[in-house]
């Protein structure tokens, strides 16, 4: 018997009245185990209103009393996450350990959210002018709304959530409807930290959830985490409505090789960050730029690697790899490998019949590798978010940088070297917004900012660190001037002398 998720509005579990929903699947075994409810316009304004009227008192709520309930929040989280881990691997299908560390950090910006103070502290001026002082304050938005993707069901919303409700605002979340539990166990566990009811809430659905939230005109910003595509038309949509909108899109992550670098270490970060959670990752490196001879020994130690990695159920242990999210998504990823021979790729390895005993109807792909790859084939050319690795090749370091920066997407890039002066030129000169020196997979830490450049990042904010909270207040600038108190009429006396 299949289980429904509902909505999370006002503090509690609303079923859905819109006669819609969605099925989820297990991607293990392709059984559908879920459904999940899809919310109409007239249920987004509900959880817009609950947030709209709890807004009222959180925003007018003291930093402790914020922080508080965040430091609960986070214990609850720490104790709880084997359960989100397992909600994870049940829907979204990469294996426990990769569940786990996603929980882990989401936790790293909650621990943020938690010392929010310090990024709130505002600026002071004093005598600008005679008796004149000028102050610097950040006040929160309002209601906002974060709209998040499947590849990781609770870490991105907690790259959102944790700083905007620290911050003063209130939250509508919208995850993906293809793996929406773990939202519904956040929202539970806030509720138990003792977060107001409407502070935070969960609407699932499609696109009419979504262009809802878009138009609405309480919901005053709207962050956003996907592909390209829907990060333009997030942008352009929500600003049309005069949001505030951050919109991080899609990637084709670089990763450069040098002659000099550590070719054993390059190959192990090549493998880990293209095949790691199966590809499904906005910064998995899906390209491979080998400079100078090196390219058949790394395409070799890449293979190698590749070979032995275990693929499996996400709840096997020894399972190192996982399945994709849906059969549709498996097949696409497919199709890339299966037409690049005839682009004029060399597939060294073709994981596209790849299937696991007595799970058979799972989603299953095997890992894939292409060399030689030209830039005008489609699997170099689209974000293909599954395990294909790409190995194009360069004579040059400004000709593998070139073809880098030529890339519409700009969102994280790596370089493999021994040469320092070489990696400090790469950071300097490549065209992306992450850089990894002999670091395949540059995730900044919580208190630093996650954003590409180019295609993919849709806004001027990227998202946690400071820009989150700055994308989550605005500010404010007080002059005052007040009299002097020796300045009073005659009559009144407050202590002051009259000697000034």
């Amino acid at each position: 018997m299949t289980k429904t998720v509902h909505h999370w509005i006002g503090g509690r579990t609303v079923e859905g009245a819109s006669g819609h929903s969605g099925p989820v699947t297990d991607p293990a075994t392709g059984e559908v185990t879920t459904r999940v409810d899809f919310a109409s316009a007239a249920e987004v304004d509900a959880a817009v209103a609950a947030a709209k009227a709890a807004y009222a008192q959180w925003g007018q709520s003291s930093l402790a009393q914020r922080t508080a309930v965040l430091f609960k929040f986070r214990a609850l989280l720490d104790a709880n996450r084997d359960a989100i881990a397992e909600l994870i691997t049940a829907e979204h299908g990469k294996v426990h350990s990769d569940a786990l560390g996603e929980v882990a950090r989401g936790l790293e910006i909650v621990d943020l959210a938690c010392g929010i103070t310090v990024q709130l502290k505002g600026e002071l001026s004093t005598q600008v002018s005679s008796r004149v002082d000028v102050a610097s304050i950040r006040q929160p938005l309002g209601v906002v709304a974060g709209i998040t993707p499947f590849n990781f069901p609770a870490m991105v919303p907690m790259w959102m959530f944790p700083i905007a409700i620290a911050c003063g605002n209130t939250f509508v979340l919208k995850p993906s409807e293809k793996d929406p539990s773990a939202s519904l166990k956040i929202a539970e566990l806030l509720t138990e930290a003792g977060l107001p009811d409407g502070v935070f809430n969960v609407v699932h659905g499609d696109k009419v959830a979504v262009d809802r939230l878009l138009e609405h005109p309480d919901v005053a910003a709207v962050s956003f985490v996907g592909s390209t595509p829907i990060a333009k038309y997030i942008h352009t949509t929500a600003s049309a409505n005069g949001k505030r909108v951050q919109a991080l899109g899609g990637a084709k992550n670089h990763m450069l090789v040098l002659p000099d670098a550590d070719l054993d270490a390059a190959a192990d970060a090549a493998v880990s960050a293209a095949y790691g959670s199966a590809g499904e990752r906005c910064m998995a490196i899906s390209a491979v730029v080998a400079v100078g001879d090196v390219a058949d020994d790394l395409v070799a130690k890449i293979r190698e690697r590749a070979e032995k990695i275990k693929i499996g159920p996400g709840n096997d242990p020894t399972s190192e790899m996982g399945p994709l999210i849906t059969a549709a998504h498996r097949d696409k990823v497919a199709g890339y490998v299966q037409g690049a021979k005839e682009q004029g790729c060399e597939v060294v390895l073709d994981g596209t019949g790849h299937s696991v005993e007595g799970f058979e109807n799972g989603h299953w792909i095997g890992l894939s590798l292409l060399d030689r790859v030209p830039v005008t084939a489609d699997a170099y050319k689209d974000e293909i978010f599954g395990p294909v690795l790409c190995v194009l090749r360069a004579e040059t370091y400004e000709e593998g940088l070139a073809l880098i920066n030529a890339s519409p997407f700009g969102n994280g890039t790596a370089i493999f070297t021994r040469d320092g002066g070489a990696a400090r030129r790469f950071q300097l000169e490549v065209e992306a917004g992450m850089v990894g020196v002999n670091v395949p997979i540059p995730v900044p830490v919580g208190y630093h900012s996650f954003g590409g450049w180019k295609d993919s990042l849709f806004g001027d904010h990227h998202i946690y660190g400071n820009d989150g909270t700055h994308f989550y207040t605005r500010g404010k600038v007080v002059t005052t001037r007040w009299p002097d108190p020796a300045d009073a009429p005659a009559g009144v006396d407050l202590g002051f002398p009259r000697n000034h």
